[in-house]
């Protein structure tokens, strides 16, 4: 385990705290080795004059607001929203796209990263998994080094975990009553959704041949990042870890939609149970769909079918770009 985990990252300086900002104004002032001969201070490195302690005290103050404002709008998070709802004057009842931003507080928003492992029993996925994960990697850093909590969970994979930090960090959370029991499983609840638009009966493996089924995951993707800070679960523990810490924002993203992404404990539908915000990050998503299955579409249609099934029923989703300021990523077979 020696050398898996990061240390914590370099601070970001948009984020200093006031005493930090006066500390370093402060450091900057002249020593007693820097005072004209007329008794006014002045810097050494210009060798200017100053006229008055005003011009000081205004410089100053400047600095820490404005230093103050940009760690202020640092700890907020734009998001740009989509969901598919039926206009009320639609006598035709058809989905249309909306577009809305979301403005969350940084310091009360998690990234649950959904059973990201380093290997899957079909190729095709453990292949798609290994494409993601460095987009991944770099959404997850950049919202860890704006406030956002990390909540890796690797199902089944604790035993890897459990001498870590990461680890002990989600275990130490105290239990909480939660709106409705959260379940090992969520499935489908006809009164909330439909059925989804693929046909995934047959596991989704979309090789050919098919990979035969076994457990082939021991831990998370090593190309994700697990830092200090962030923590590791695959159960109830991170709703747990969510209240203590006042989370009330998630956004998810790994795989695989159309199965651990809605029904983990941790993932979709039990996050909106509890009341919590959740968005999904669609293009850092994956779906289990066998194209030889109904609807009889390319991979990556079913994985835009399933997308559509999520933001008609459930939930409104975001991509990457609103945290790389890259195009949203795209699978490289996605033509």
């Amino acid at each position: 385990m020696a050398g898996m985990f990061g240390q914590s990252p370099r601070p970001d300086p948009r984020g200093l705290r006031l005493g930090q900002v006066v500390q370093r104004l402060c450091t900057s002032l002249p020593d007693k080795g820097a005072i004209h001969h007329e008794g006014i201070p002045r810097f050494p490195q210009a060798g200017k004059s100053l006229g008055s302690c005003f011009f000081m005290n205004t410089l100053g103050a400047s600095l820490v607001l404005y230093c103050l404002s940009v760690a202020a709008s640092a700890d907020t998070l734009t998001l740009h929203a989509r969901n598919q709802k039926v206009a009320e004057d639609d006598q035709k009842r058809q989905f249309k796209i909306f577009h809305h931003a979301l403005e969350w507080k940084a310091n009360e928003t998690a990234i649950v990263v959904c059973d990201m492992w380093d290997q899957h029993w079909c190729k095709g996925a453990t292949r798609r998994v290994g494409e993601m994960a460095p987009r991944m990697n770099q959404v997850i850093a950049e919202g860890r080094k704006q406030g956002v909590l990390i909540i890796h969970c690797p199902s089944s994979c604790m035993e890897f975990y459990q001498d870590s930090p990461m680890r002990k960090l989600a275990q130490q959370a105290p239990k909480v009553e939660t709106a409705v029991p959260l379940q090992g499983w969520c499935y489908i609840n006809p009164e909330n959704e439909p059925s989804l638009p693929i046909d995934d009966s047959d596991g989704g493996c979309d090789c050919q041949p098919r990979c035969k089924p076994f457990r082939a995951w021991k831990r998370q993707i090593a190309a994700i990042d697990i830092k200090e800070g962030d923590a590791i679960t695959d159960s109830a523990e991170a709703f747990y870890l969510m209240k203590q810490r006042g989370i009330k924002n998630v956004i998810v993203m790994g795989v695989h939609m159309n199965m651990c992404v809605l029904g983990r404990p941790f993932s979709l539908r039990q996050m909106l149970y509890q009341k919590q915000n959740v968005v999904l990050m669609r293009d850092l998503c994956d779906t289990m769909y066998n194209p030889r299955m109904s609807p009889f579409v390319s991979h990556f249609d079913g994985n835009r079918l399933v997308t559509q099934h999520i933001e008609r029923h459930l939930a409104a989703t975001i991509t990457s770009a609103d945290f790389t300021e890259l195009p949203e990523f795209k699978f490289k077979n996605d033509k």
